[in-house]
């Protein structure tokens, strides 16, 4: 839609030429005909540099535009953003699509649902329960178990293993607040891409991105009951056993092995080959590789046997 419309349906006016803008992003990734917003000058180098050309602003950050720029200027982004992510949410079901595409050798069951301009591929099998989503797409060798349900634009790739009851592509949690304390829902944009040779356990929640996507790369294996909040990036070749959080925009490196009722902060970058004993709560990025922690707050496992220890002796 046009930038105009975008500033009338958010009862704001806009300066500099009427663009169109056919999605919303960060200011990092953001494209020339994607609306990108900035909140405060922390991100004034961010905003220079940006690729975007229509932006929700403050007017603080004015001066730090590029040039030629087109921009909505609002006193609080973030409300202003939740209610624009809204303006180009997706529809659920596109009942105007082809017919979904399934490949030879595939078995889809008569009790599941695949809806229109979905692209199974070769060898799939799909069973009873099963909700295959507008515009997914299932690769090659793929096992979707009874139950499983499968939102709109998500990607899963070869040779994956998805157990029942497991979600993926659901809305992650985001929401911006109003003065009275209205919660106001940031519409999830983007989607989930499961790379090759991924199994998940039953009952798991992988979140779809704000914008961009959630990504779980190849050779990674969850157990049962896992939730992977929005935009996390889980590397190759990880572990989870059950019960495990992630908090949105966390990125884990290679070959981590996270332990059962561990719990992840949001932003958080974790080096490659990292293992969490059970119960650890990670709240600070770890930037060094192979190291192995434990506990709350979290420490060097071999630390925290010492510290039991002490404690322990203190108990008795």
């Amino acid at each position: 839609m046009l930038l105009s419309e975008v500033a009338k349906k958010l009862k704001f006016s806009f300066i500099g030429e009427d663009l169109e803008v056919g999605s919303m992003n960060e200011l990092e990734l953001a494209s020339s005909s994607q609306l990108a917003f900035a909140v405060h000058k922390k991100y004034a180098s961010k905003l220079s540099s940006s690729k975007a050309k229509a932006f929700l602003i403050v007017e603080s950050l004015l001066e730090s535009l590029p040039k030629n720029s087109s921009y909505i200027v609002c006193d609080n982004v973030l409300l202003a953003m939740a209610y624009a992510t809204k303006l180009f949410t997706p529809k659920l079901i596109e009942l105007d699509l082809k017919p979904a595409k399934i490949g030879k050798d595939s078995y889809v069951d008569d009790m599941a649902k695949v809806e229109n301009g979905v692209v199974i591929g070769l060898n799939v099998t799909i069973l009873a329960g099963a909700y295959i989503g507008t515009k997914s797409v299932i690769k090659d060798n793929s096992v979707i178990h009874p139950n499983v349900t499968i939102y709109r634009d998500s990607i899963i790739g070869k040779n994956c293993i998805i157990h029942s009851g497991t979600v993926i592509g659901a809305d992650g949690f985001g929401f911006s607040h109003t003065k009275d304390g209205e919660h106001i829902k940031i519409h999830q944009n983007g989607n989930v891409i499961i790379e090759d040779n991924v199994e998940i356990g039953a009952n798991c929640a992988i979140d779809r991105a704000v914008f961009n996507s959630t990504i779980i790369k190849k050779g990674t294996k969850f157990d049962n009951f896992i939730h992977i909040a929005h935009n996390c990036e889980i590397g190759e070749h990880c572990i989870f056993v059950a019960q495990t959080g992630v908090a949105g925009s966390t990125t884990l490196g290679r070959n981590c092995v996270i332990s059962g009722q561990s719990a992840f902060a949001a932003h958080l970058d974790i080096a490659p080959f990292s293992t969490f004993t059970a119960r650890s709560g990670v709240t600070k990025s770890i930037k060094e590789s192979g190291g192995t922690y434990s506990g709350y707050p979290l420490m060097e496992h071999r630390k925290w046997r010492r510290l039991q220890t002490k404690i322990s002796k203190l108990n008795s």
